[in-house]
């Protein structure tokens, strides 16, 4: 069977585990019965993993019971690098393998069931843990909305990311983030309303800052550049500048011009909010990236 898969921006800016937003970049996983076990990718990360180790095969075997499958991976989502490749492979392999659950297998694997629910959901997704299990609950979006990507040529560890943040923090810094969860959900929903203040953030984004220290400059000119706000994509490195479709094309220059002036090589891609989450069956594939886009394009910086 064959599963796609979306890519996923989580956080937002003050929704710490908990806010995910899937976007149209894509994993394929294509999982079958072999005599024994054969991996192959292509796309982003072909070649990194292929063997017992990969996570889609780790995913599937565990769901089938066995390895003797042949899995295939293909992806246009940067690895390692906030865009929730890890939960769209775990999501994928689950559901080409035939997991009653791909969400609750990939939350499992992959540790975040944000990216998780966002990939399975596709959309605006908040998801909170309760007695054992994950309430996902699909939020308004603004069909308006377009999200330019800085995706540096650098990793970022999650686990790395994660160290840097405090075991405790003030009342004033989560009051802080809830004003602002307000903000960016109302502005989420109808982008006349979102403001800059909607993506602040004082439990994360900061503490991170010292493992990207380019990231406010980055921030900043997305936001001079047109952005209704900007945020860090999951743990980072990739910023985000969220806008109207309308000025994507011109955040996207304004990203661009950003990186050389920081001396931080990578891409600056165009993207939608992927409406369809998990897919499965004959038109699980990837889009062609050949062909003309109408959602405001791609491209290097």
């Amino acid at each position: 069977m064959r599963a796609r898969a979306p890519a996923s921006a989580a956080n937002l800016g003050p929704g710490l585990d908990v806010l995910a937003l899937a976007l149209d970049r894509y994993v394929e996983v294509e999982v079958e019965e072999a005599e024994s076990l054969v991996v192959g990718s292509e796309g982003e990360g072909a070649g990194l993993w292929d063997g017992p180790d990969h996570l889609a095969v780790r995913v599937a075997a565990g769901v089938v019971g066995h390895d003797r499958l042949r899995v295939t991976v293909r992806s246009d989502v940067p690895v390692a690098r906030g865009l929730g490749s890890s939960a769209a492979i775990a999501a994928a392999a689950a559901a080409a393998a035939g997991a009653p659950d791909p969400l609750g297998v990939a939350a499992r694997v992959d540790g975040h069931p944000d990216n998780a629910a966002a990939a399975v959901r596709g959309g605006l997704v908040a998801v909170t843990g309760a007695g054992g299990s994950w309430t996902v609950s699909s939020l308004p979006l603004d069909p308006d909305l377009s999200v330019v990507a800085l995706v540096p040529d650098r990793t970022l560890p999650t686990a790395l990311a994660r160290e840097a943040l405090p075991e405790q923090v003030s009342r004033e810094d989560a009051t802080f983030n809830l004003g602002r969860l307000a903000l960016l959900l109302s502005g989420l929903s109808d982008h006349r309303a979102l403001v800059r203040e909607a993506t602040e953030d004082r439990l994360h984004q900061p503490y991170r800052t010292t493992l990207f220290p380019e990231a406010p400059s980055l921030l900043s000119a997305l936001v001079d550049g047109g952005s209704l706000a900007a945020c860090w994509s999951g743990a980072g490195p990739t910023m985000l500048g969220i806008c109207s479709r309308g000025r994507a094309g011109d955040v996207a220059e304004a990203a661009r011009a950003a990186m050389a002036h920081a001396s931080v090589p990578g891409d600056v891609v165009v993207l939608r909010p992927d409406l369809e989450g998990l897919v499965t069956g004959p038109g699980a594939t990837l889009p062609d990236r050949r062909a003309p886009s109408n959602n405001g394009g791609g491209g290097g910086a």
